[in-house]
Parts: C-alpha cells; structure tokens; sequence
C-alpha cells in the first residue's frame, strides 16, 4: 500500500506514452506545483480501448459537472481561510466558493476513519482530504504525533498497513477475537482456551466445537471493527509513525490484490502500494462484502469523486503531450 498521498501531477504507471514525455511531464509537474490541475484541458476520449485504459470509468459516482465548471473558472476562494485554491481548500477540508458543498456528494461510511498524517507531508499533496471532504461525519485527520490513544480500545480498531504480520480484510474478525474484553472466549488469550479459569476440562471434540462457534459468532459480528486507521505519508517517512507505542498491539491489514491508478506512484514500490484515497475506497470495498457479506452496490464508490476527475486530466494531459 502506497502509505503516502502525493501531487495530482505526476503520470500514471500504465499509460501507454514514451518514458522521454513521461518525464518531461513528471518534471513539469513537479516544477510547477501552484498550477495543480487548472491548467489542464479535459477531452473527451474517443478511442474503443479509452474504456479499458480508464480503470475507474464504471464507478457509479455523482455528477462532475460542478468539477468542470470550476475547473474553467480557475482558482476561487476557500470561504473560511480565504486561501486560493482549486477545487476545495485543503487545510480547512472544504470546497471553494466555486464548488457549491451540496453539489458534492457525501458518502457514508460502516465505521469511523482516522487518517495520521505526517507532519512533513505537504497539505497540497494529499488524497487524505478527499475522504474528509466525501464522509465528513466519519473521518477525521490527525497531524501526527497528536493522534489518539488506541490500547484501551484495540479490540475494536485496526491499522492498514504492509507488514509481516498483516492480515487480510476478510480475516479481520478472526483475529481481532484474541483483542475482545467482553467475549465468552476470554479477554487476549485464544479461542480455543477455557472461556472461565474454573471451567473443567472438556473433550477436544468439544473444545474444537466451541472453537469453532467462537469463530463463527466473531465473523457475524464483523461490526465490532468500530475505527479504522490510515497513515498518510510517503514510504520513507512511515516508520515514525508506525513505531510509535500509541500504535502498538493494533491489528495491521493489508491490501494485497489491487493496483494503484495514483499517477504519482512512488518509485520502486509495488502497484499493489495505493494512495490514501485508494486504500480507504478499497478497504471499505472489501469489508463491505466480506464481512458485512453484503453485495456491493457502488455505495462507497463517491469517495473517489475527486479522485477520478483528477485522474482524468492527468490522463488526457498526457495523451496529449504524447501525440506531440
């Protein structure tokens, strides 16, 4: 997972263009970062394969049409700071004058999402805002190191991240019963211990049906993850944060099966690394169908509203300097 979210301006990985205009557009962008995306010319892409290069064309999202009319006036104010901004302002996570908030869609969310950011990580340069701006009620972002306490409620919170004990969305309940206060099973010990210190002891037949139920009844309570925590920084600067005590002892997931569109992809690292926004998206994706064990219906897919937008331009962006 690309713990990091970055600027909106470098190139995807997998458009088809030279590595020499790949380059050139990665400089420009990274020379230039107060243009961001307004001076990009959106086109609608008429070619049969254009369908199959924009992997996030079938997300059922609200109308765009307020993002193009915003994009061609240019920059607007933020009306708490005053700031000039594109789209929304990023440090008071809300949309500019020029972005009506009830033409932005609001996404609600099956559990609360707390997203530590780097301290070092430029506000700009961040996806982390996109979701705050989608599902205001259940996100919140903390500027590393104030962030919470977690060890009191770890039974109940999980942190995504890439790590060698990482587990799987759809293993979540399994593992978070060894973290569970309030369980028949026993506080941190594991299932398949006696549920009472003075419990006799049992045939294994049975103890392995109590195992068993102790499982099942965890996965149907999948609700029991109430919070679920993001880091946003770049690769480099993870380990201050991920070391810290207050993090410790939490659950760690990984999202091991999907690729980034994030067209500023860190180099050296795995497609499967996403950007915050893609992390979250996709996390919920997942948990939706494999431990709400619901079908998934595009409920979360307006938490890349901007995203995609954003994707879109880059993309056209480069199309067009590669045809010159």
């Amino acid at each position: 997972m690309n713990l990091c979210t970055q600027p909106y301006r470098r190139c995807l990985v997998r458009l088809t263009m030279s590595l020499n205009s790949s380059a050139l557009l990665n400089e420009e962008y990274s020379q230039e970062p107060k243009r961001n995306t307004e001076g990009l010319e959106r086109q609608e892409l008429q070619t049969p394969s254009s369908f199959q290069d924009n992997p996030l064309q079938q997300l059922q999202l609200a109308s765009q049409e307020v993002l193009e009319k915003a994009k061609k006036s240019g920059r607007s104010k933020c009306p708490r700071c005053s700031s000039s901004r594109m789209f929304y302002c990023y440090t008071c996570f809300v949309p500019v004058e020029s972005v009506p908030t009830k033409e932005i869609p609001t996404v609600k969310l099956p559990l609360k999402i707390d997203i530590i950011k780097h301290p070092n990580e430029t506000d700009g340069k961040s996806t982390a805002v996109h979701a705050k701006l989608l599902a205001p009620d259940d996100v919140t972002i903390y500027k590393y190191p104030c962030i919470p306490e977690y060890q009191e409620k770890r039974h109940e919170i999980a942190l995504i991240f890439p790590g060698p004990n990482s587990v799987s969305v759809k293993d979540i309940a399994f593992h978070l019963q060894k973290y569970t206060k309030k369980s028949g099973c026993g506080n941190d010990d594991d299932c398949s211990k006696e549920p009472f210190p003075k419990q006799a002891k049992i045939e294994p037949k049975e103890e392995e049906k109590n195992l068993n139920e102790c499982i099942s009844r965890n996965r149907s309570e999948g609700t029991r993850l109430k919070k679920i925590i993001f880091i946003d920084s770049t690769w480099n600067q993870t380990n201050k944060i991920i070391t810290d005590e207050r993090l410790q002892g939490l659950l760690q997931i990984e999202l091991k099966t999907r690729k980034t569109c994030f067209w500023r992809h860190q180099k050296g690292k795995p497609d499967t690394y996403l950007s915050t926004i893609e992390a979250i998206y996709y996390f919920l994706v997942d948990y939706h169908q494999e431990i709400l064990k619901e079908n998934y219906k595009g409920q979360y897919d307006n938490l890349l509203f901007f995203f995609s937008f954003m994707y879109t331009l880059i993309k056209n962006a480069k199309c067009c300097a590669g045809k010159e």
